[in-house]
Order: structure tokens, then sequence, then C-alpha cells
């Protein structure tokens, strides 16, 4: 190196007394129409999915809590706050944004000496945050699939004939698809009841992992082969794919992993129980609420007895929903996994006539109600005492066991939830099979916008030839000299509830029908047997509008009794396994605080 090289450096400082050249605020030359500038959010739309998060591949995004923004249902609320020294402008988040809140600005210039300055929740105080130009997700453009594939369902002129599973299920290959759709935000997970790890279980079907899959399932739901048939799926009502197309069909992912592992399998993925524990518990009733609950005290290692008073296992799953929707064989695999963990099942076993609830008592370090709700309510309108009206639910029963039921060739429903629907499509079919057509008239007080049964329910219904009458309000069964039924007649309904909400429903009494049938079947809700608990207990239990009052942990007022379930909380099969849960968490620990005691 010579001379002149070691002595370039220190030319520089010639210039140490110049005007600087860097000046603080650049020149306003405005951007490109479409510059990808600071980021722009729509809080009022944005429902805090966290996609733009998970694909920020430079971790420039963090979900924040945001004043005024609380969560809700498919909303967490939660707002996109975003590094700008660490964006790259990349508008990956904007594309990937499942609502379009979350857009770009073509503001470029910005001036601070507080780095901090750059770190915010667009949206808020930014004063490009109007600003029109800038970049946004062209059209349609996505980067997922906008359409569910398509789940294979047996034709309804040939499924009217039958009571044959309707589903078949999906393939390996058509799973991966729907999997991939998934962006794993987990809004679902808030409004799954159980709390299930869908975007875990979902991420195992794209993975092809259904050990892995199935353990996901067992960790809160042991009825899966039910819930992935029947579950009322309030996830995807959640789903931040709804904003884009269809939600993704997590029920029948949930179904797809449990068809992929056979029985011994799943026995063996989810492990043996622990070590015994001494400790004894009864419960009464085995819906979905008690024999989850059955499930995790026995994996805890203590000893559990199951009483119910049918023949088989399954409550209101084996004998409310039918087989077409819930193949017995499924709900048999799952009872099986449960009965597996040592949970002793005693069928035709009627507490109050088989055993006291004093016995239980006496015998058990603790005693959880599960009853369910097996008696169905009337309209108690003119007409309804007397042959020719049925409750829906008895029927329901009576064709699980195979008994044969009474039916004509007209018959009319009164209720528009699921149990309507489920007895007129039974029913439909029996009429098929007798008289060679079907003759069902269903009627309902909602309007079809607010029917209580399940879209997909009220569209297949239809398929079968149910005929749907809405805002329709029952006056009187109709009987002929002889006192048999000859129709039911109805107003059209104004209104359900008045100004303060209570139950109160008035009718237009000029727009009169009566719907012809020689049957009238009643399907407006179902209340619990209590009469097991006898006089004395009946009476020292405190009671909420003729339902047993329980707790948040499901005591009830007697220390020893617990209770949860569709007796408790009403009839849906996945906040019962979510109840059963909870009611077994407290028993548990119940017994470790007597534990410790002694």
């Amino acid at each position: 190196m010579g001379l002149r090289e070691v002595l370039t450096p220190f030319t520089v400082w010639k210039h140490v007394f110049d005007d600087p050249v860097t000046i603080k605020q650049p020149i306003g030359r405005p951007a490109a129409e479409r510059y990808r500038g600071f980021h722009q959010n729509d809080l009022d739309t944005c429902i805090g999915c966290g996609t733009c998060e998970a694909i920020c591949q430079n971790g420039a995004i963090d979900m924040v809590a945001v004043a005024g923004y609380d969560p809700e249902k498919g909303n967490s609320g939660l707002k996109p706050q975003i590094d700008y020294g660490r964006c790259c402008w990349c508008a990956l988040c904007v594309d990937v944004c499942m609502t379009g809140s979350l857009t770009m600005s073509n503001e470029y210039t910005w001036v601070d000496t507080d780095p901090d300055a750059f770190r915010f929740v667009p949206g808020l105080e930014e004063p490009w945050k109007d600003d029109e130009e800038g970049y946004e997700r062209e059209g349609k453009r996505v980067l997922s699939g906008i359409e569910r594939i398509h789940m294979e369902e047996m034709e309804p002129e040939a499924r009217i004939g039958n009571f044959d599973e309707i589903v078949a299920g999906y393939s390996r290959a058509e799973a991966i698809l729907e999997a991939d759709r998934c962006v794993e935000c987990g809004l679902c997970v808030a409004t799954c009841p159980a709390h299930m790890s869908i975007p875990d279980y979902i991420a195992a079907v794209r993975d092809q992992d259904y050990d892995r899959g199935l353990q996901l399932l067992y960790e809160t739901n042991p009825f899966s082969e039910v819930c992935g048939r029947v579950c009322t799926h309030k996830c995807e009502g959640s789903c931040a794919a709804l904003h884009e197309g269809d939600p993704i069909a997590i029920r029948w992912l949930k179904r797809h992993i449990i068809d992929e592992v056979p029985f011994d399998r799943r026995i063996e993925l989810i492990g043996q129980p622990a070590e015994p524990t001494g400790r004894k518990v009864a419960i009464i009733g085995a819906g979905p609420a008690g024999l989850t609950a059955a499930f995790d005290l026995a994996r805890a290692g203590h000893g559990v007895v199951v009483y119910e008073a049918l023949a088989h296992a399954g409550g209101m799953m084996r004998y409310g929903i039918p087989e077409y929707r819930l193949p017995y064989d499924a709900l048999d695999r799952d009872i099986g996994v449960i009965e597996a963990m040592g949970v002793e099942i005693r069928t035709n076993c009627r507490v109050g006539r088989d055993v006291t609830m004093d016995e239980l008592r006496r015998d058990h370090d603790a005693v959880v109600l599960t009853i369910g709700l097996h008696m169905g309510r009337s309209t108690r309108v003119p007409g309804t005492e007397g042959a020719g009206v049925e409750k829906a639910v008895d029927l329901l029963r009576r064709i699980t066991d195979g008994e044969k039921v009474p039916l004509a060739e007209q018959i009319v429903v009164i209720g528009g939830g699921n149990v309507a629907m489920d007895i007129a499509r039974s029913m439909a079919r029996l009429q098929k099979a007798e008289f060679g057509k079907v003759g069902i008239t269903l009627t309902a007080l909602e309007d079809i916008d607010h029917f209580l049964a399940d879209p997909e329910e009220v569209v297949e219904s239809r398929e079968e030839g149910v005929k749907i009458f809405d805002a329709r309000g029952p006056q009187e069964v109709m009987r002929d000299a002889e006192g048999k039924v000859t129709g039911l007649r109805t107003w059209r309904v104004k209104s359900i509830f008045d100004a303060e909400g209570r139950f109160a429903p008035a009718y237009d009494q000029s727009d009169e029908r009566v719907h012809a049938g020689s049957m009238v079947i009643e399907a407006i809700g179902q209340a619990a047997d209590t009469s097991l608990l006898g006089a004395a207990l009946t009476e020292a239990l405190e009671w909420n509008r003729g339902r047993i009052k329980i707790d948040t942990a499901f005591r009830t007022s007697e220390p020893w009794l617990f209770a949860a379930g569709d007796a408790v909380k009403g009839p849906d099969v996945i906040s019962a396994v979510a109840d059963g849960h909870r009611v077994a968490r407290t028993v548990m620990e119940k017994l470790a605080a007597r534990e410790v005691a002694q």
C-alpha cells in the first residue's frame, strides 16, 4: 500500500465544516397510485383472525388488544400492530386478509425522532387512515380455496326409503384439499363449547398424521364419531373463511380423522388409566355428559358406575337422533372406548326403582346426575288430549327400539327444531315404506330464517317431501264427531316475544289455515324426568325454572350431588360433552380435597 492510499481517508476532514445536505422533511413527491405504503385497517370489519401475523415472514405483525373492541363470536377483538422496522412492504398480509379490512395507503414519507412511532395499530390515529389510494387485494383473488370440498351424499329418492346413513365421509384426497383451506386462525376454538384443538387436528389431516389427530380429538371429546356427524358445528359459524366463501368443513374433518383410525388403535393411542384411587363415583344417565364425565374420572383412576334406565347407553344420542344421521355402530364405538377405560355401564337399571338415591349416596364418594331430556312437552292447545296426538321424543325412542309406531297417510308436525325435523323425516321414511308416498306437513312459530333446526336439516327435509309452513301458530287440533284427528288449525304469527323479551306469541287471526292430517306430532321441546329423585330430595334441592339449580362448578345445593348436561343446560351434544369435562374436574377436586383432609 502506497502513501497516497494511507492518507486518502483523512482528506474527508475538509468537509467537517460544510453545511449538511440531509434535510429533516423529504420532498413531498406523491407516490404512484398503487404504491405499497403504510398500512390501513378498517377496525370495524377486522375480525382479529391473525392470518396477517401468521403469514408475515419478518415477524413485523403482532395481534394486540385495542380499547373498545371486545371478543365476540367470530371475532377475537385483537388488531394487528405493525413494526415498520421489520416490515418489507411485501403485502402478503393484505393478500391473505380474510375480510379485506387490511389495505395499504400510498403514503411513504414520515419523519420522527422516536423509533417507536413506527410501531402502531393501523386504523387508529395515523393521518392517512382514510386515504383511498394505495394497494389492496385485487377482486376475488385469494390465497386459499373459496368453496368447500363436496361431501358425497345419498340422493333424496334413494334415502327416503330407508334409515341408512346419508353422508359418506371424505376420502383422504378430499380431506387434504379441505384441510388446505384452513388458515389456522383459531377463532373456531373459542366458539366450540369443548374448546377442541381445531386448527391442530385440521393440520394433522393435512399432514396425514391420523394418530396425532386422534390424540388431539380425545383431549377434549370422547364422542368424535358422534360429533363428526351430528355436532351443531357452531365453530363453523365463526370460521374466518366464511368471509370469503364457505366455512371450513370442521365437523366432516373431525369425522374423517376418527374414520381413519381403527377401534383397537384408538385405545392404544389414548393409553391406560391411572392407578386405581379407591374412590367411587356414581353417574345417573348414559348420555354425552354422563359418559364424558365417566371417561375423565376413569382415566384418573376412579371407579365409575353409570346407571342407565334404558336398554342401551347413549341417551338422546341414541334415542333422539335417527340412525340415518347417526348410525348406532358409530355411537357404540365411542361408547366402547369409554368402557375400555374401565367404566361400568349398567343398563335397564332405573334409579328410584332398581336402586335408590340414598343407596347411591351411601355407596359412592360422589353422585353425578346427567339424566337428559326424555319427556316431550305439549302445546296444550284444544284437542291435544286423546288418541292421534303424539310426542316426538316418544316416537323417536320407539323407532330406535324397533317398535311399531302409529302411522297415518297424512301427518302434521308442530315444531321448528332438529327434533321436529328428525321426527318428520323418520315418519316420512315409514310412510314411504307403508304407503309408497310421503305426506308430512310441518308447522313452526318461527319464520324460516330463524328456525332452530340446522339449515341442512331443513333443506334435506324439503328434499324428502316434507312440506314446511313457517310462522304458523297452532290453535287447535281438529277432531271429527267421533273424536278422530282431522287436522291442525293455525294462525299466522306476527311476533313471538313481547317488548320485554318474554315468550308471548301474537297472531293475525284473519290469516287462518287448517292443515289436514289424521295424526299430529308435537315437537316443541323436552323436559327431564326428575321423579327418580324422590319427594325428600326434590324438596331439599334448589330449582331454577323447573331445572335443578347448579353453580358454575356444576354443584347442586346438596354437597354430595352434582348435575350436568341437557337437564340443566339444554339440548346440544357438544355442550353436554363440555359439561361432562367440567363436572368431572369438580368431582376430582372434591375427591382430592377429601384425600388431603384424611
